[in-house]
């Protein structure tokens, strides 16, 4: 069918797609390839949030694609294997390697066992990859592996021509010794292919000890992307250079017993800190500062724990010191009120807040001078430029803040599902707030979100001048505290009063307007439709605040419209909420909500066959399938298709000649 282009504006741009189509038949095949492709079912997309570090569950998470591979041995086996032999299967498909050393040792007859998993392991294979292209499936084959999987693949066994040839394929490898290679190899593909793109909704980092091992296997997933958590951005902070950051940092690692990604994953010194912090509050118990010790580090010799807590408060007291001289250089900001080492009677050990007194658990400050408490010491000035070198020439620390920067942004929407971390800040009657981004420059919803997306992007650019990047590097600390980031939204950040007062009036963290109307429906359509997010079934996705579940709490609100799946992936959560986290996974049937139980370790789930309790809850089912044409990429590949079709209009109609493609 002809159509009746008016293409004149566009021959540029038709000139340089004929240089990747230069014939009649490659355009067309392309057009045939595209719509093809529209209608194949959506692939999965997995959405997970505030990792905090915890590396062994997430990996597991990851492999198990949160129960999906589960779910889809169950529908291929279903009663034709017992519990145990799916459980045994799962347990092989995510830890392949170390799962086949223990069987060797427990199997009599391990080429039967080969024999019979493998073509297991083919069927599981051949569903999870039903949603994608030949081409696409064939890129994702390991090199040694590719032809071999991709023929057992395309062939089915109840061919009776070709199960010989199937058996054929699969006896030599077991014969040529190279089971085991392929077993590891087909079983990433699966996990590979299970999974089509993964959303992670913020705070890669803090708390727990392996967030440099997340950003590792991070940087070479297929298919990712990041909004940013305030936990993140306060480490990119650090990166960039920002004092009050990596102060804040190192205070956090030591809360929590946790040097290893600090020390071990990214080389930070400490000794520094360490020398000064036993000087300075040798004599000092430190009571207030007593990491919290968790299953990993609850073992911590007394010697060890001491330290720690010495230098916890050494780095406390010098945060809030720095932070007193960030809210003097930008008033805008108003968190004046915030220097509260202003606020103390040195002399009496109270603090007056809000008109009311407190006595302070411990008013021993050795490095404060009453008059000007908020100056450092010489010794502090030294020990915060050493610790500055030791941040900004972390090699590794840089490349992962540059993988954070090149996978991620304040917010994403992606198939009518509107991704951000924490908040929109919110007037009181729920309508859009301004912030102030730029000195003197405010946006809201949006805009606001962009716009703080380019200062955190300025901040990196080495090749601006120190004067222009300097405030970009500051308001790292704004996004961290400030009242109305978006990725904070409370009134205040109450470290001081954690520590120092008993009373825990004081402890209150007022939420923003966000928080408390995220339930209205009406507000959540109302912040959808100013992203311009459109559609029948939109949502908002969300983590940052945990769900407790424990005490009832639903995570999806507003009657739907949004959900909330931080539900503490860290272990010190795990009391406070009931669970280990939530997670969320989107296919072509719908959007399901995976509620997690605390993960063990992965030796029992190689051992023990173990894996993650889920308890799966159906947000939303489609009656009719997605197809790839109801995606943001099925928007995509119509546009591809409309514009290959204008090059096909060229070409006959002598607008431009077909030629052979340049070699």
């Amino acid at each position: 069918m002809e159509h009746n282009f008016d293409i004149e504006n566009d021959m540029r741009y038709i000139q340089l797609l004929s240089n990747s189509f230069p014939t009649i038949a490659d355009a067309s095949t392309e057009i045939i390839n595209l719509r093809a492709i529209l209608n194949l079912p959506k692939a999965t997309e997995h959405f997970l949030a505030d990792l905090h570090g915890e590396y062994e569950a997430f990996r597991h998470v990851l492999k198990n694609a949160s129960g999906n591979i589960k779910r889809k041995v169950n529908d291929l086996f279903g009663i034709t294997l017992r519990e145990a032999e799916k459980r045994e299967l799962c347990t092989l498909i995510y830890y392949p390697g170390q799962k086949l050393e223990l069987v060797k040792e427990e199997e009599q007859n391990i080429e039967d066992w080969y024999r019979i998993t493998i073509h297991r392991l083919v069927a599981v294979c051949r569903d999870v990859s039903s949603k994608y292209t030949r081409s696409k499936v064939g890129k994702s084959l390991p090199k040694d592996y590719a032809y071999i999987i991709q023929e057992l693949l395309d062939e089915r066994t109840e061919d009776v021509n070709k199960a010989a040839y199937i058996n054929v394929i699969i006896d030599t490898i077991i014969d040529t010794g190279r089971a085991d290679d392929f077993i590891i190899a087909i079983s990433n593909v699966i996990q590979r292919l299970a999974i089509d793109q993964l959303h992670i909704l913020g705070d890669v980092y803090d708390r727990g000890p392996g967030a440099h091992k997340i950003m590792d296997l991070l940087e070479n997933y297929h298919h990712w992307d990041i909004t940013w958590g305030n936990h993140d951005i306060l480490w990119m902070g650090a990166a960039a250079g920002n004092n009050s950051c990596i102060c804040t940092v190192i205070r956090l690692s030591l809360r929590y017993a946790n040097l290893i990604t600090l020390e071990d994953g990214y080389g930070i010194n400490l000794v520094p800190l360490a020398t000064f912090a036993m000087e300075t509050y040798g004599d000092d118990p430190c009571q207030e500062f007593m990491p919290r010790l968790t299953g990993r580090s609850e073992h911590a010799d007394e010697k060890t724990v001491r330290l720690i807590a010495q230098m916890h408060k050494a780095i406390t007291v010098l945060s809030f010191k720095l932070e007193a001289q960030l809210f003097d250089k930008y008033p805008a900001w108003q968190m004046q009120n915030r220097k509260l080492l202003e606020q103390i009677d040195y002399e009496r050990g109270t603090i007056t807040l809000d008109g009311k007194e407190y006595e302070l658990t411990s008013c021993n400050f050795p490095t404060i001078d009453p008059k000007n408490p908020n100056a450092l010491t010489a010794d502090e000035q030294e020990l915060i430029k050493k610790l500055h070198h030791s941040f900004s020439v972390s090699e590794k620390l840089q490349k992962h803040m540059s993988v954070l920067l090149a996978h991620g942004c304040m917010y994403g929407i992606y198939n009518n599902n509107l991704l951000f971390h924490g908040s929109v800040p919110l007037n009181d009657d729920g309508t859009l707030k301004e912030v102030e981004v730029y000195p003197g420059k405010k946006a809201s919803g949006l805009q606001l979100m962009k716009d703080i997306g380019h200062v955190i992007r300025l901040a990196f650019q080495e090749y601006l001048s120190d004067e222009v990047r300097a405030y970009p590097i500051d308001y790292f600390y704004y996004l961290w505290c400030g009242p109305n980031s978006p990725l904070f939204d409370k009134q205040k950040m109450a470290t001081f009063e954690r520590y120092f007062i008993k009373e825990k009036e004081t402890h209150n963290e007022c939420k923003g307007n966000y928080f408390k109307c995220r339930d209205n429906e009406d507000v959540c359509d109302y912040i959808l439709d100013s992203f311009g997010v459109k559609g029948p079934n939109r949502h908002i996705i969300n983590g940052h605040v945990p769900v407790h579940a424990r005490d009832g709490e639903n995570p999806i609100k507003a009657n739907g419209k949004l959900m909330v799946i931080d539900g503490g992936f860290s272990q010190a959560y795990h009391k406070e909420t009931g669970i280990a986290g939530y997670t969320l996974v989107y296919h072509s049937r719908g959007l399901q909500l995976v509620q997690h139980e605390p993960f063990t370790s992965a030796k029992d789930a190689i051992e023990k066959g173990t894996d993650i309790k889920s308890t799966t809850q159906i947000v939303e089912m489609s009656s009719n399938r997605m197809l790839v044409a109801d995606t943001d990429i099925g928007v995509e590949l119509r546009k591809q298709i409309a514009d290959l079709e204008k090059l096909l209009y060229a070409y006959r109609h002598g607008l431009i000649s077909q030629h052979e493609r340049r070699r």
